[in-house]
């Protein structure tokens, strides 16, 4: 009942936006924003009887009073921004507070020539082509719910092109924050990054929040590699502890194109990440890393996919969980080869954590091959701290606290130590090593 009554909320918000002057835009895009509220109509909420949604419940999000924001509810200070996001200050970034592009917090000095940081929206009011040719035709809003949700409601969030043959030498920051001030809010974030054929760029996303309040952050991007281009992700979540984020990252790479996507997750109340990666060209690669830190009730959903399409495709996927308390850790992680993707490699290994009696984890490893000429593993792991290490560490001089705060940064230090931007690595590591002294 709640799910029903929230969906025809959201109904009724669309059609009001669209009638109170919001619905100004280019035909393809009000076509696609009608198409989404659409799917969303149909599908409506998912729930635990949808295998994909079996362990998570979203009726907290449901429950949600449904208020959008145009901008900063409080003053936002800019140390505490890039302190929150690990960003780097030298660094180009855009920043978004409640879903709008914030001006005087971004910073693009210098970028080469043909690279473009900017606004969705401002390039909506541009009518740029290459957001009527991509924006939508990756990210499945007909068959997930909160994308179509996205979809219908998308009107502001970043868009990174990188011109063929260009490579970049430092990272670029996407920070979006959330500030819901005296309310709750929602806010529908949408990115859309293209990398050209040849050109190299690290893109390090960020979701943070600044207050203690409740809210909805309900992202979507969009990545698509060109042949031979090589992407460097990073997706950071650090929202509040009282927010609710359901995150879609969506890539589609061509022939030779490398993506390494990095999914790290710290922070919310109620969480639910979807991957999915499409290798739609001979000998793409793929490398999904991924940490979730949960505690106290938290609810951590990830939902991964990897479509193998084409011959001599090649993906490897690793993640990892601690929890604490009673936070519930759900890994859903599918890997398909499909009939044309011979000679394909595939790797997919999912280790948890438990650190308390009261943790729970669910973890589904899947594999999907209708090839015949392939090589392909799964794998996952439950458990709590080794009971030799910890005896081991002791005898070495180490409390029992200590003992079990350098095992579990230990555990995590895996998949940390695979990031390649070094202020980012550091500062995650100084972030763990705190968290662990708690443990």
């Amino acid at each position: 009942m709640i799910a029903t009554e929230s969906k025809e909320r959201y109904i009724a918000a669309f059609e009001q936006s669209q009638s109170n002057g919001n619905g100004a835009a280019p035909a393809w895009l009000k076509k696609l924003r009608r198409d989404g509220i659409a799917s969303f109509a149909a599908q409506g909420f998912p729930t635990p009887k949808d295998e994909e949604w079996k362990y998570t419940s979203v009726e907290p999000i449901a429950s949600l009073p449904l208020a959008q924001s145009q901008g900063s509810e409080r003053g936002i200070d800019a140390d505490e921004m890039i302190a929150q996001s690990f960003a780097d200050a030298t660094c180009p970034r855009l920043v978004f507070i409640n879903g709008v592009w914030t001006r005087e917090f971004s910073f693009a000095p210098g970028l080469p020539r043909g690279v473009r940081l900017t606004s969705l929206a401002e390039l909506i009011k541009q009518d740029e082509p290459l957001l009527s040719e991509q924006l939508g035709r990756h990210a499945n809003y007909r068959r997930q719910a909160f994308v179509a949700l996205n979809t219908a409601f998308m009107g502001d969030g970043a868009v990174v092109i990188i011109p063929p043959g260009c490579c970049l030498a430092q990272p670029i920051y996407l920070i979006y924050i959330s500030s819901p001030g005296a309310g709750p809010l929602v806010s529908h974030p949408r990115t859309l990054i293209f990398l050209g054929a040849g050109s190299e760029a690290k893109i390090i996303e960020s979701y943070v929040g600044v207050d203690e309040g409740a809210y909805f952050c309900n992202a979507v991007t969009e990545l698509i590699g060109a042949a031979d281009s090589l992407a460097d992700y990073y997706r950071l979540q650090r929202e509040g502890r009282s927010a609710f984020h359901t995150g879609t990252f969506d890539a589609d790479l061509d022939r030779g194109a490398h993506l390494t996507a990095h999914a790290v997750t710290l922070g919310g109340s109620l969480i639910r990440n979807n991957v999915h990666v499409a290798l739609n060209g001979e000998g793409a690669e793929c490398v999904l890393n991924g940490l979730y830190l949960g505690e106290g009730k938290q609810h951590i959903d990830n939902f991964t996919e990897i479509d193998h399409l084409k011959p001599r495709a090649t993906s490897f996927e690793l993640y990892k969980g601690i929890l604490n308390g009673a936070a519930h850790g759900v890994f859903n992680g599918k890997i398909v080869v499909h009939k044309d993707a011979q000679k394909s490699d595939a790797r997919q290994v999912n280790k948890n954590l438990l650190l308390s009696a009261n943790a729970v984890v669910n973890t589904k490893p899947q594999l999907e091959i209708y090839a015949d000429d392939v090589k392909c593993s799964h794998g996952s792991t439950i458990g709590q701290l080794d009971a030799d290490a910890l005896f081991y560490l002791r005898t070495r001089g180490l409390g029992v606290a200590e003992a079990r705060s350098l095992l579990s940064f230990a555990f995590a230090g895996d998949v940390v130590g695979r990031i390649k931007v070094d202020s980012l690595r550091r500062q995650l590591d100084d972030y763990l090593a705190v968290q662990f002294r708690r443990v």
